[in-house]
Parts: structure tokens; sequence; C-alpha cells
């Protein structure tokens, strides 16, 4: 019970805080303000990770590799802290998985951003919140809408969205679990 307690608490930070790494680097690549409610939440979430590695890293472009980079190491460490607790003698695997987890936790954001914002277009009145999440899902939107007619009048591009990210998310664990089911196979031999 104690190991699936840790385990748990140590998800709910990472996916906190690497979800904020995650939409920084989203809004940057968007050439979004972050004076706006998103923007400063997800600041006051990621400064303390993303600016001392800007330092070492500084942006480029439209490019936030320090955000990216800040997502690999929250992942790399839940992963060498489950695999510790597991046992596991296969280190080796350690990058990859978190390599693995930054996709998996990029597909959940992306995720809920689409839902959010297809919830949110579906109320009358605009919001600051619903223009960001809106230009945040537009890249993943866009060529779906290219294909997919209207229905009626009704956008299906976001549950087209929603389930292609979820084969996506699943293939990824998937994966996932191979890798880190081999490394505590390999561990106990």
């Amino acid at each position: 019970m104690l190991f699936e307690i840790l385990t748990f608490l140590v998800e709910v930070a990472v996916t906190l805080v690497g979800a904020a790494c995650l939409l920084r680097l989203a809004m940057r690549w968007r050439r979004m303000s972050f004076a706006n409610p998103v923007g400063r939440f997800v600041q006051a979430l990621s400064d303390w990770l993303v600016l001392p590695l800007q330092r070492l890293l500084p942006a480029g472009g439209h490019l936030d590799v320090a955000s990216l980079l800040a997502v690999w190491l929250l992942k790399l460490v839940q992963y060498a802290m489950l695999m510790s607790l597991l046992a596991s003698q296969r280190w080796s695997v350690l990058p990859v998985l978190a390599l693995l987890g930054v996709g998996k936790l990029a597909v959940s954001v992306g995720t809920a951003i689409v839902i959010v914002a297809a919830v949110m277009s579906w109320m009358q009145n605009r919001t600051l919140l619903t223009d960001v999440l809106e230009r945040l899902a537009e890249p993943m939107l866009a060529p779906l809408r290219r294909v997919i007619p209207l229905v009626g009048g009704i956008d299906l591009s976001p549950l087209l969205a929603v389930v292609v990210l979820q084969v996506l998310g699943i293939v990824i664990g998937s994966l996932q679990a191979g890798l880190l089911g081999n490394a505590v196979m390999m561990g106990a031999a």
C-alpha cells in the first residue's frame, strides 16, 4: 500500500509540473503571451525548474528546449524512483522510459486541451482562457478540420483528435510497460 501511495504522489507532482512545462513549450512555440491566467499559472509552476535550464540552453526561435528537458528530467527522476522501489537492475532503459513518459504526458496534456477547448467553445461568453486554449488546440485540430466536414453544423475534429491521441497514448503505454516489465524481469533474474 505504501508503494502505491508513494508512486501516486510522485505521479501527481510530476504530472502537474511536467504539464506546466509542456504548456510553456507549446505557448512559446505558438508565440503566445504569458500575460494571461494560463501563462502566469504555467510560469508559477515551472519557473523553478525551467529558468536554471534556460541559462544552459537559451530558447532559440520559438523552440524552448529547456522546458522539454525539464519534463524529461522530471520523468527520469520519477522512473528512477520507481525502478529503485522495484529493485530493478536494468538502468539502461531509464532514458527511453523517461522519453516515452514525456510522450505519454504530452498526449494527456493535448487531450485535456482539446476537450476543455471544445467544451468552452460551446459557451456563449468568450474569455481570455477560451482564446488561449483554442490557440493551443488549433495545431492538433486544423489538419483534421481540413479532412472532416461539419456534420449537421457540428465540428467533429475534437472527437477524432481525442480518439487519435488516446490510441497514441495506448501505444506509448504499451511500449513503456514492455520496457519497464523487461527491466523488472531482468532485475529479478
